[in-house]
């Protein structure tokens, strides 16, 4: 039997969970190794922080096999919790706390946590730290909020949403932070909607919808990078008759403008696609600026798995 010290940071195989008549987990299995990142993405409604709370031990399955760290988060939270660190969405924080009372209290709880003055300053939070929660900015809650869950040192760090509603600068800093915690050996599961944050940090990406894991691998190999997937872009005059590009270039290929102005050949990508495309702008009089090959990004794949309709 795997003890608690060298079992994966998440095993969860089967998972299933309802609410009422609503299957919010159909069936879900999830795994992420200790000193890996895990970024795990989906639609609004997918099961996404369904998942995350039955890991953290705040729900329980129905059905399923769950183990983080190799403990029951279930029925083992006790011994669970001091070894987890959690960033949930919201934050969570009375509302007349001030920063330092609140980071000070978490702190009180661990065996060995790191210096609260320290990692306030780190995220740039000493300034405020006397400020009451309820008059910090959304990312000085947000900032506030990851402190709390990294003061603990723990071994495995939930992050859900934690870049939501910070600026370009703090961004940057939470993805550093999430880098040198992964440096540091420890694990760390992640939701996001930005899809260049889990292309930045993640080792592994798990995208589910409707309960669903529907895709799941490297950010690399999830986007494909062969030149028979990779795509051309260009821009030029708005509303091109793009079926009629698509009936000059090789079989296979397609084409749509995403954007007005903005032109997308997807399927191929290789020379016989770049000169088709050069030589119908020009039988057209029509300028191709711009004009780049690239790879899909997690986003294209993303909306390819999941749909573009919105989500409520």
């Amino acid at each position: 039997m795997t003890s608690s010290a060298t079992a994966p940071a998440v095993a969860v195989t089967g998972l299933v969970k309802h609410y009422g008549a609503t299957t919010a987990v159909a069936g879900l299995d999830l795994h992420l190794d200790r000193g890996q990142v895990l970024a795990l993405l989906g639609p609004n409604g997918a099961g996404k922080t369904t998942t995350i709370e039955v890991c953290e031990g705040f729900l329980r399955a129905d059905a399923g096999t769950v183990r983080v760290l190799g403990l029951d988060p279930a029925a083992e939270g006790e011994r669970l919790r001091p070894r987890i660190g959690v960033m949930p969405q919201g934050g969570g924080a009375y509302p007349g706390v001030r920063a330092t009372e609140m980071i000070n209290l978490v702190a009180a709880c661990a065996a060995d946590p790191i210096d609260p003055v320290w990692l306030l300053d780190v995220l740039g939070l000493t300034p405020v730290r006397r400020t009451p929660y309820k008059r910090l900015s959304g990312g000085q809650q947000q900032r506030l909020s990851l402190a709390c869950a990294l003061v603990g040192r723990p071994e495995l760090v939930f992050l859900d949403e934690p870049t939501a509603g910070l600026d370009p600068q703090a961004r940057r800093l939470v993805w550093d932070l999430v880098a040198a915690l992964r440096t540091d050996g420890v694990s760390v599961l992640l939701t996001t909607h930005l899809m260049e944050e889990a292309e930045t940090l993640a080792d592994h990406v798990v995208i589910i919808d409707h309960g669903h894991v529907v895709a799941e691998g490297s950010p690399r190999a999830l986007t494909l990078e062969q030149p028979e997937t990779a795509q051309l872009r260009f821009r030029a005059a708005p509303g091109l008759d793009i079926a009629l590009l698509s009936g000059a270039l090789p079989e296979g290929c397609e084409v749509r403008e995403p954007t007005p102005g903005w032109y997308l050949v997807s399927g191929r990508a290789d020379p016989q696609v770049l000169s088709a495309v050069t030589a119908w702008c020009a039988q057209q009089g029509v300028l191709a600026e711009e004009l780049r090959v690239g790879r899909r990004s997690l986003e294209d794949v993303f909306l390819e798995l999941t749909g573009r309709e919105l989500r409520q």
